[in-house]
């Protein structure tokens, strides 16, 4: 399909309603970012998602967006929850992957030279890889009070502190879990992963605040020059990937007895006010809340660790959650559409919400300067953090970019990595990373991704997220 642009402006795209879109598509992007998305079929993916029923406004698609299952990644939609759909497609098959930070009162020339060994620490104390167990084993009935419970189950339990919550998007629960609606063998995936860090582009990074752009909201997310942060970056693991292919598969089964036709198969949808995408929103609320719960464990296991590899007490340590935000979730919210205000189904996949001062949403800590929105870059890229503003509650359906977005597969990174020693190369960078193997740093090398300080500078001037902070690698571990 080829795919017609017409430009708005300097950072916005139109794909104009045609055939069976339902409503235009709109890009957000540079020209110089544009060329790399015009290489692949993420544009398609945009037209087709507005061909979908109840979709309100536009398809948007945010500068990190490339090819993903159905939806693009970067892709953000909302649906009319009366008329709409609701869609795995648009939610990812890990379902709630996203990132928190932690802010310190540690400095880096502090840690530099023990920066290897915490390295080392980090990666014996939290499990990393494809099908990694960790410490908290759970039974079935546990595990589904991890599912209702979320964060909180994990506070419960002395993984961190009742604060914390206050500083995770939705307090670390979405309302409506429902376990019944899990497939044996989604409990099963999940009863020992909790608490692990998973595999392919998640990780743990020790990073150094390297730039403050608004001090005002630095200071407000208690972020300052020379500063060390720890980021985490992980999702639902197993559990959730096994609730999204048990839908898809219910999905497509009633794909035929659908009023309406799907230009791809991966599109596979129910109707929000459905059985099943009722029983769909239900589960996926579920892996979202052992989402919350992982990141906290993972929080708690990175504290304990800072504390015993520096030999320094949790007072000089300082450890304090910043926020958490998901960047691959559908979610229920009530929105202003050509001055009618709206309850819709917003599919965020690979996007992050991004609330602007006064939101009602907002914890009251952030009022004053908006939702912290967290942009992760990939061992050796920064990583930013950002704070929601007007245009995205305006535009987006206050929703802002999620990272850098890839240009090379996984394949294509691992074909142009061949004799390199990606690990060496970050280590002369003054990067030290440790993985579960090889092929990982291939397949995540810097290379496979956008330039990130482009994607970031796109959402800042077209208004959707104002730059606070930018933060530099210092050490990473990986699956």
């Amino acid at each position: 399909m080829d795919i017609k642009l017409k430009k708005l402006d300097e950072f916005r795209w139109i794909i104009p309603k045609t055939g069976a879109m339902r409503v235009p598509g709109l890009i957000f992007s540079s020209p110089q970012l544009l060329e790399a998305i015009k290489q692949e079929q993420s544009l398609v993916q945009v037209s087709n998602v507005a061909t979908l029923p109840g979709i309100v406004r536009h398809s948007l698609a945010m500068p990190d967006i490339h090819w993903g299952y159905g939806f693009p990644i970067g892709g953000v939609a909302a649906f009319e929850e009366n008329e709409g759909i609701i869609s795995p497609g648009g939610v990812g098959y890990d379902i709630n992957c996203g990132c928190r930070i932690m802010t310190t009162s540690l400095r880096a020339d502090q840690i530099r030279p023990m920066i290897k060994d915490l390295v080392a620490a980090l990666f014996i104390n939290i499990p990393t890889g494809v099908g990694s167990a960790g410490t908290v084993r759970l039974t079935k009935s546990e595990e589904a009070k991890v599912a209702v419970e979320g964060a909180s189950w994990a506070v419960k339990k002395g993984f961190g502190q009742a604060e914390d919550l206050e500083r995770t998007e939705d307090h670390g629960t979405i309302p409506g879990a429902d376990p019944s609606v899990l497939s044996d063998k989604a409990f099963k995936r999940g009863l020992d992963q909790l608490g692990t860090l998973g595999s392919g582009n998640h990780f743990l990074e020790i990073q150094v605040v390297d730039e403050i752009y608004d001090q005002e909201r630095a200071r407000a997310f208690g972020l300052f020059e020379g500063q060390i942060t720890v980021m985490i970056h992980s999702g639902s693991r197993g559990f959730g990937h096994q609730i999204c292919d048990d839908f898809l598969k219910k999905m497509a089964r009633e794909v035929q007895a659908q009023r309406f036709q799907l230009p791809d198969r991966q599109l596979a949808c129910a109707y929000i006010k459905s059985d099943l995408g009722q029983r769909y929103l239900a589960a996926m609320a579920c892996a979202a809340n052992y989402a919350w719960a992982n990141r906290q464990i993972l929080m708690h296991l990175a504290h304990e660790t800072f504390l015993k590899a520096l030999s320094i007490s949790p007072s000089e340590l300082n450890m304090k959650l910043l926020y958490d935000v998901c960047h691959n979730i559908a979610k229920i919210e009530r929105h202003t559409v050509d001055g009618q205000e709206l309850t819709v189904c917003v599919h965020r996949k690979g996007a992050t919400r991004a609330l602007p001062p006064a939101h009602p949403l907002l914890p009251d800590i952030y009022k004053a300067v908006g939702q912290p929105v967290l942009i992760p870059g990939d061992m050796g890229t920064y990583s930013f953090v950002l704070a929601g503003a007007e245009g995205a509650l305006r535009e987006t359906f206050a929703s802002s970019c999620h990272g850098a977005g890839r240009v090379l597969s996984r394949s294509q990174a691992t074909k142009k990595a061949k004799g390199r020693a990606i690990h060496r190369e970050l280590e002369d960078k003054g990067i030290f990373v440790q993985s579960r193997g090889k092929k990982t740093l291939k397949e995540e090398m810097p290379e496979a991704y956008k330039d990130v300080s482009a994607v970031v500078e796109v959402v800042h001037r077209a208004g959707l997220a104002c730059k606070v902070a930018r933060m530099r690698p210092l050490g990473v571990i990986k699956g």
